[in-house]
């Protein structure tokens, strides 16, 4: 089977849906986000994909309890754009993208709540190689997150950026044969710099906040059809480090989150595409959160839109 208007394998935008309690601030990629032909990379070109969502969970805390008062509500926009060019780079094709994310969320801590609109921190990557071997395409990567979204030091209810830089090395695989059967794995690990600009509460002096590195997985598997594509598809994410403040990695006994706060995450759903003679691509996604510590677990939805041009 021919690969053509395909999206490259490289991570998305930073959206703050998760963990404004389990850790400080978001995640800055929000997991799931690849799926269906997560490790094959288009023909040379320009492309646009345009992500769009909406998140509802509830704050899990180390044992996977339902911590009260504590609730996300997001809806978000990512604008990517890729650039795949008729460079070779060692025996791969070469290419490089931008992500620019709007988010409007609506965080609940302690039973007050805010809702605020703004950017959130852009990706880029000027790095992204893949090969192709007869069924098998792969992809690998290296991701830059800026702390470009807003954040409001002392209230997490008002942020959307984390507030720190972070490096992702990628590295992303599928599988598709002639019958059409796909299957298809983002692997992603994302080195975090530390928050200058923490504080516990409005008006506390400045902490250094340094949240865990984390391993995390996109996956699905699909029978194409025709145009059509039907499948499952989720993510698991697993926090590897402590998170730290001033050097000190946090304790359990600041609450009931185990210690260091290392969250975890697991998510399945069904997923569906349809591409177009011209090579658009329009995707659903629908995605349930399970067994979640120090991390929101809910449903996450998405319509995913790729677009040659």
């Amino acid at each position: 089977m021919r690969l053509k208007h395909i999206c490259v394998a490289v991570a998305l935008s930073g959206l703050v849906v998760g963990g404004a309690l389990a850790k400080e601030g978001g995640d800055q990629y929000p997991n799931g986000g690849e799926n269906f032909y997560a490790g094959a990379l288009p023909p040379p070109g320009n492309y646009f994909i345009n992500y769009f969502g909406y998140y509802n969970a509830k704050l899990r805390d180390g044992d996977g309890d339902k911590v009260q008062g504590a609730s996300v509500r997001a809806w978000f926009d990512a604008l990517r754009y890729i650039k795949v060019t008729d460079t070779q780079i060692l025996g791969g094709s070469w290419a490089m993208h931008a992500i620019v994310p709007v988010v409007q969320q609506t965080v609940k801590l302690g039973g007050s709540s805010k809702t605020v609109t703004g950017l959130g921190d852009i990706v880029f990557s000027p790095l992204v190689i893949a090969w192709h071997a007869g069924s098998l395409h792969w992809v690998a990567a290296l991701d830059i997150y800026a702390p470009t979204g807003d954040y409001k030091s002392g209230d997490p209810r008002k942020s959307i950026g984390a507030n720190y830089w972070s490096v992702e090395p990628v590295f992303a695989v599928t599988w598709l044969n002639e019958a059409g059967w796909e299957v298809s794995g983002k692997f992603m690990y994302n080195f975090k710099a530390k928050n200058e600009d923490f504080r516990p509460a409005p008006g506390a002096p400045k902490m250094d906040y340094e949240s865990g590195d984390e391993f995390h997985v996109d996956y699905s598997a699909c029978k194409r059809i025709g145009p059509w594509a039907v499948g499952l598809s989720g993510y698991y994410v697993k926090q590897t480090t402590n998170d730290k403040l001033d050097g000190a990695t946090l304790s359990s006994a600041l609450g009931p989150w185990s210690s260091g706060r290392k969250g975890e995450a697991f998510a399945i759903g069904p997923s569906v595409s349809y591409t177009t003679k011209t090579g658009t691509m329009l995707m659903a996604h629908w995605q349930h959160e399970t067994q979640a510590e120090n991390r929101f677990q809910g449903d996450k939805a998405w319509i995913k839109l790729v677009m040659p041009f």
